[in-house]
């Protein structure tokens, strides 16, 4: 493991946005992409898309790993959001930059032009960066609510929404979290519990003080100010569950217009407390293990392994797409797996010897220990078993998947942070029992499991598309929505070209936060705890 540095808060804003909505001003997103080689670049995240706005302030930062001795490149986006896709293939673009993270963190302001494609400005638009070291992993949970807020919409109430602004050294204020629910008609609203990153918050300076917006929200982009105070953690963390702490909203014109004029409303801190967020490396040196299990799709859609089209076809230089595809995703998750003992299985395939089509058969033929040592034995395993059996049909996931569940669950009854499960299935995307998997991967979002699909091959992958979920909240045939998002699909296809870690770092980038959001659901802290020390 390359030892990583720092971790780096992103904040983003641009100014000057190109038009591209006929009626109405864009809807700006901004989305992140980081090298991962061979011409290929890897979504890191993406920002919150502010309707109506030219000069966008985005409230989500982007939290990403600084390493002094690699070369980060990165590729920040800009595009004009005006349907629910995921996809960003039909929206239309409104510049992009290129630069380093280096570039960002040696820079205190780091303002470039856009540019729709090298050398071609996108109008006046530009985007300005800023850098944050991340020294504290400590977390500010807010509840909040307001009454007898101003009346601001002429036919119904107001739609309130919050803003909270940090003063930077230079004394200008910096947004640090905007509410993401417009609570609409509702002049005494309760928005839900957030967080914020205590590092974005104030800087770890709990008298730095802060100021609170709330305003009413107009699709058109043009917030009405309701009224605004100044705070500081000091003061809001003297709420509790019995004595909310309150503020009156002021609006600076209405206090000077009007004599009689008390404020716009009350706010009221129902709660504000700091905790401690985990990463991923907490678990990982908390004791945390990453068990390895890969399942590999032996149906009769593969060809047959003895001619040279087969997806199963071991080439003259004894590799083929499966085995690519095992040794680089198994080669960076060994190194978390203490024993390296991975169980191996294959579905859909006639197995001797009775012949009968099995849906989780052990690639070493040994149910009670499918075991491999390492991933050169489930590279030798496959190639042992290949002509022993004869490829089929259907195309099942369900009962691999519910098979390394169940080890999961077991393992999430001890009830602390000790086991995580990847499973890793190889195919070639003929999926057959897709409402069953649908239901085996929502329940499996409930468990310490994260599910890798790499698709080999020139197949169709829609279905493979649909339960990786990035296109919304994945659903089981009875409408129940996973509790996360824990599929990662990638077709192989993408990466025939790129450098082979390409592969990995594309497949495993989810993972990290897979593992941190399930135990942050749970609540479980590591099994050792680290030091509390500023990093």
């Amino acid at each position: 493991m390359a030892q990583c540095v720092t971790r780096v808060e992103l904040s983003v804003a641009c100014e000057h946005l190109l038009d591209r909505d006929v009626a109405s001003k864009s809807d700006p997103l901004c989305v992140l992409l980081q090298d991962a080689g061979g011409d290929r670049w890897a979504e890191i995240d993406r920002t919150e898309r502010i309707k109506n706005c030219q000069k966008p302030e985005f409230s989500k930062k982007f939290i990403i790993d600084y390493y002094f001795e690699k070369v980060q490149k990165l590729k920040f986006g800009i595009y004009d959001i005006d349907n629910k896709s995921f996809d960003l293939n039909d929206d239309d673009y409104l510049g992009g930059i290129e630069c380093t993270l280096g570039q960002i963190v040696s820079s205190s302001v780091f303002t470039r032009p856009l540019e729709l494609k090298k050398g071609k400005p996108a109008g006046k638009g530009t985007v300005t960066i800023s850098a944050e070291e991340i020294k504290d992993a400590r977390v500010v949970y807010l509840e909040i609510e307001a009454r007898n807020l101003d009346k601001k919409d002429f036919l119904g109430k107001s739609d309130p929404f919050l803003e909270f602004y940090k003063q930077t050294d230079a004394g200008t204020w910096q947004l640090v979290y905007r509410s993401e629910v417009v609570i609409k008609n509702n002049l005494n609203p309760c928005w839900r519990k957030f967080s914020v990153p205590l590092q974005t918050f104030c800087g770890g300076d709990f008298n730095k003080p802060i100021k609170v917006q709330c305003a009413d929200h107009d699709s058109d982009g043009s917030h009405d100010l309701i009224g605004r105070f100044e705070t500081n953690l000091t003061q809001l963390q003297k709420a509790g569950d019995s004595s909310p702490v309150e503020f009156e909203c002021i609006h600076p014109e209405k206090k000077q217009k009007k004599k009689s004029y008390k404020n716009s409303g009350i706010i009221r801190i129902k709660s504000c407390k700091i905790e401690r967020d985990y990463s991923f490396l907490d678990y990982v040196m908390g004791g945390c293990q990453i068990n390895f299990t890969v399942g590999i799709d032996f149906t009769g859609s593969n060809g047959d392994p003895k001619s040279p089209d087969s997806l199963h076809y071991i080439s003259p230089d004894g590799v083929n797409e499966y085995l690519i595809a095992i040794w680089s995703v198994g080669s960076v998750i060994q190194d978390y797996d203490a024993d390296k003992l991975f169980p191996a299985f294959g579905f859909g395939a006639q197995v001797p010897p009775s012949w009968q089509v099995s849906h989780e058969f052990a690639l070493n033929f040994n149910p009670s220990n499918p075991y491999c040592q390492g991933i050169q034995g489930i590279v030798d395993a496959y190639r042992h078993i290949l002509p022993q059996i004869r490829l089929y049909g259907p195309t099942n996931f369900s009962p691999i998947i519910n098979h390394v569940a169940r080890f999961a669950a077991h393992s999430a009854q001890q009830g602390n942070a000790s086991q995580y499960f990847v499973l890793l299935i190889i195919t070639d995307g003929e999926i057959t029992d897709l409402d069953q998997t649908r239901q085996a991967i929502v329940n499996a979002s409930k468990l310490p499991m994260s599910i890798i699909i790499v698709g080999v091959g020139e197949a169709d992958f829609k279905a493979m598309e649909f339960l990786d979920g990035d296109n919304g909240v994945l659903k089981s045939l009875t409408g129940e929505p996973a509790a996360r998002d824990i599929v990662q699909f990638v077709p192989f296809r993408q990466f025939k070209n790129a450098p082979r870690e390409a592969l990995s770092q594309m497949v495993l980038a989810e993972v990290p936060k897979q593992l941190v959001s399930y135990y942050k659901l749970q609540g479980w802290p590591p099994v050792k705890l680290p030091e509390v020390k500023h990093m």
